[in-house]
């Protein structure tokens, strides 16, 4: 895989080891690096679902500012309306907070919002079709 484009984001968090869990189990994510920073000691991982060179940086931190959301959020799309009913109940069993899921037809399709345990969002979605419309605006077939 080659790093040309969009290749990170980064978001801080209180617990890294409760963070990536969470990613884990929501967004199909696992730690592809990791390290501790020798500065300030905290701790660094780079999550990834292994699907594109693509990664979210988790930095640990003792205050987390700038959380992302309300709507600001990162989206994950899921491979049906089963799979996001599963992973909502899951996430209410276990104290996540959720909004949704809601259905809002074509194009933004059936999706939830997950609060993470530092307040970042993250959506799932399905019937977005996002591959579909890139692959369409750069005339693929």
């Amino acid at each position: 895989m080659v790093d040309v484009g969009l290749t990170h984001i980064a978001l801080q968090c209180l617990d890294i080891n409760r963070s990536a869990a969470f990613y884990a189990k929501y967004a199909n994510m696992v730690i592809v690096h990791d390290r501790q920073e020798p500065d300030s000691g905290h701790r660094v991982v780079w999550l990834s679902d292994n699907t594109r060179p693509f990664v979210i940086v988790l930095i640990e931190a003792e205050k987390v500012e700038g959380r992302l959301g309300p709507i600001a959020h990162l989206g994950v799309g899921c491979p049906s309306r089963r799979e996001i009913d599963r992973l909502c109940a899951e996430a209410k069993r276990h104290g996540v907070t959720v909004k949704g899921p809601e259905d809002w037809g074509y194009p933004v399709g059936y999706w939830a919002f997950l609060y993470d345990p530092d307040g970042h969002v993250l959506e799932l979605s399905y019937g977005q079709e996002v591959g579909l419309t890139v692959q369409n605006a750069n005339g693929d077939s």
